[in-house]
């Protein structure tokens, strides 16, 4: 093949396009190289109390948020809400499933046959939650009962002693979502997650845990948030727990409380001081900032 002589012109386009290509190769290594040192990290809650860390993903956070919130609602110590998250752990794993042994269903794996409600009534976490407490309340001395045993006499289950093996793990969500451990869960959410707006707030205020509680809800001015106003520092723990547990399925966006915040653009940061929130909890469900006082 006969060589070809590049004018000076096209010796520079040539000489162009070649360092371009050099500019281009280097930015792939780099973005590469940077990619790799950052892995990917998946979407996923976790709680930790006692030294001991358990999690989940924000799905399974947000079933154990309602069954914890449910307790709290209820005034039920924090020994029913770690008997019961530990149960639902067993049975589904805090996964709201729409199969089982038979016609178990939902979050406890409960059967319509056997009294539990319709099947859509045991397929729906507050109607099946509450259930379960109804049987667990009527167990004399099961706040003093080993988990097996007192599962088992709610359960009936055909292996009681798998209960235990799950114990550990609720205790733990139970503090948290109880509030008896503060700043002890938190929560990365997906990539695809949005801030819930209006239409967000709406269903969060309508699954709050607090019409037998002593909080009291108002909008925010300016912003799509709500404030709760509660003294009991354990309770105001409680419920923002419980908001950031329950962040995906609403689209909560920061969550402020005894001078932290919890914000799903910092996951890494986890309960951060912050002096803005003031008294009480505030929950968002935008990315706007909070109007100055």
């Amino acid at each position: 093949m006969p060589l070809v002589r590049l004018s000076h012109r096209g010796r520079l386009v040539l000489n162009s396009v070649l360092a371009l290509a050099t500019v281009g190769v280097a930015l792939v290594v780099v973005l590469g190289w940077k990619s790799a040192t950052r892995p990917f990290q998946p979407a996923a809650c976790q709680a930790t109390a006692a030294g001991s860390t358990f999690q989940v993903s924000p799905e399974q956070m947000a079933n154990a948020a309602t069954i914890a919130g449910i307790a709290v609602k209820r005034h039920l110590p924090a020994r029913a809400a770690t008997i019961a998250l530990a149960t639902a752990r067993q049975e589904s794993k805090f996964i709201n499933v729409d199969y089982g042994d038979r016609d178990s269903l939902g979050l406890f794996q409960q059967r319509p046959s056997q009294g539990w409600g319709t099947p859509a009534q045991v397929r729906d976490p507050v109607h099946a939650t509450n259930a379960f407490y109804d049987a667990l309340v009527k167990v004399h001395g099961y706040q003093s009962m080993e988990i097996t045993k007192v599962a088992q006499k709610v359960q009936r289950s055909a292996y009681p002693e798998a209960y235990a093996d799950h114990e550990p793990e609720g205790r733990v969500l139970a503090s948290a979502l109880t509030g008896h451990s503060t700043a002890a869960l938190t929560c990365r959410l997906g990539d695809g997650f949005r801030p819930g707006g209006a239409t967000g707030l709406k269903r969060y205020e309508q699954a709050l845990p607090h019409e037998q509680a002593p909080v009291r809800v108002s909008r925010i001015a300016g912003v799509t948030g709500v404030r709760l106003a509660v003294t009991d520092p354990t309770l105001a723990w409680s419920l923002a727990q419980w908001s950031v547990g329950s962040a995906e399925r609403f689209g909560v966006t920061r969550v402020y409380v005894d001078g932290r915040v919890w914000d799903h653009r910092r996951p890494d940061d986890g309960w951060r001081a912050s002096p803005e929130g003031g008294r009480g909890v505030v929950v968002l469900f935008t990315d706007a900032d909070l109007p100055r006082p």
